[in-house]
């Protein structure tokens, strides 16, 4: 048990240093030949972001876990509303910026929406599970969501070749190379031992997927949270994560019902019950106490929301 353990502790440590090198090398390649900074946030940074999740749930979809699919990434938009803006709101209340509180959080809550709709068959398609035309519907979702960042981004200043940091082309390709390589490997060792440990412990695939998976491929999130929080960034933080939470559901999951359709366990919807239920929280906590702002109280209720809801699914106590 000690092994598998921590080989997944490798895994995640992988996947985080993945992005990172893949993300600092593509950044570098792209500045230095001229690519727009709109550009390399668009598409470079959105990825690295969501890379750990991406990696995770293609390696599941491959291999046929439909359970820690799911669970991974409906887990992992939990613990970013939950826990992530729980934590940085008790550090400092944030202050949520008017475009996140009208647009990107409705967004948010309208992707979750829809992934409902489509993982239960409601919506164009008769079966339950996400088919590879749910999986059309929702990159489809992604392209808008991306139109939408391009009209708020229109304005900011890009970098050109002449400012970007001066760095050897076998360097630049070097990290992009390891980062991809750590990505692969990351991905595996999760994926794997997640597996071995729940069937050790006679522990469900969802509630692995749920809890350690989802955990440790929100890790960059929650760091970045932090730190951002520490330097009284803390709407930007916030912008970070609920765009985060729309990457996961209309990219990630849209790209792992490509590579594989996946069956869905009902059981799941409690949870994006939960995940929309939170998402409305955070919108109406935005007009209760002082205005499109996220106080410490309300913080702490996010956090207490999360805590009995864990307790309650790894059978700690009953409270749903």
């Amino acid at each position: 048990m000690i092994l598998p353990i921590a080989l997944i502790i490798a895994g995640f440590v992988l996947l985080i240093k993945g992005a990172d090198w893949l993300v600092s090398g593509a950044s570098l390649l792209a500045r230095q030949n001229n690519v727009p900074d709109l550009v390399i946030g668009l598409t470079i940074v959105a990825f690295g972001t969501s890379a750990p999740e991406l990696v995770v749930n293609l390696v599941a979809a491959y291999e046929g876990h439909g359970d820690i699919v799911f669970g991974n990434v409906i887990g992992s938009n939990n613990f970013n509303l939950f826990v992530c803006i729980g934590v940085i709101g008790l550090i400092s209340p944030i202050v949520v910026q008017s475009s996140t509180v009208w647009k990107e959080i409705p967004i948010s809550l309208a992707a979750a929406a829809l992934l409902f709709l489509l993982a239960n068959g409601l919506l164009f398609d008769a079966g339950d599970g996400l088919s590879r035309t749910d999986g059309l519907i929702l990159i489809l979702g992604f392209g808008l969501f991306l139109g939408y960042i391009y009209g708020q981004m229109k304005g900011e200043k890009n970098l050109t070749a002449d400012s970007a940091p001066k760095a050897s082309t076998i360097r630049v390709w070097g990290m992009i190379v390891l980062g991809l390589g750590g990505l692969i490997a990351g991905g595996q060792l999760v994926v794997d031992n997640a597996i071995e440990i729940a069937e050790a412990l006679g522990i469900s695939q969802k509630t692995i997927g749920l809890t350690i998976v989802a955990a440790g491929t929100s890790l960059p999130e929650l760091v970045t949270s932090v730190v951002a929080a520490s330097r009284k960034n803390t709407d930007i933080a916030v912008g970070n994560l609920i765009g985060s939470n729309i990457f996961n559901i209309l990219l990630v999951m849209s790209l792992s019902a490509f590579l594989r359709p996946i069956d869905y366990n009902f059981s799941f919807n409690s949870e994006l019950y939960l995940l929309m239920g939170g998402t409305l929280f955070l919108f109406a906590v935005m007009f209760i106490g002082k205005k499109h702002t996220v106080e410490k109280w309300q913080a702490a209720a996010l956090l207490l929301i999360f805590t009995l809801y864990t307790s309650h699914l790894l059978g700690l106590v009953s409270v749903f």
